[in-house]
């Protein structure tokens, strides 16, 4: 024997009546809302890292050059001196 099929065809329609999927997004969307909410301050957090990164770097650099500039002048002094001994 073959089975049969003894009724009409049905072919499923979409529904526009609200379903849970609806509450479901907009939890979804604010949780998403949250991440880039925290991306954001994550993103924040690192530019302000960065801009101190660079402000300490340009000091140090500063205070660099002020005690080579003073180590080149004390070295000129000295070689001043040395020549005025010498004459």
């Amino acid at each position: 024997m073959t089975p049969t099929i003894t009724g009409p065809a049905t072919v499923a329609e979409p529904t526009t009546e609200p379903t849970s999927t609806g509450a479901l997004g907009a939890i979804e969307n604010g949780t998403h809302e949250m991440q880039l909410i925290h991306e954001e301050l994550a993103r924040a957090q690192m530019a302000a890292r960065l801009g101190e990164a660079q402000t300490i770097r340009r000091e140090r650099q500063l205070a660099r050059a002020i005690r080579l500039s003073r180590k080149a002048e004390a070295v000129a002094q000295q070689a001043r001196l040395a020549i005025a001994r010498t004459l």
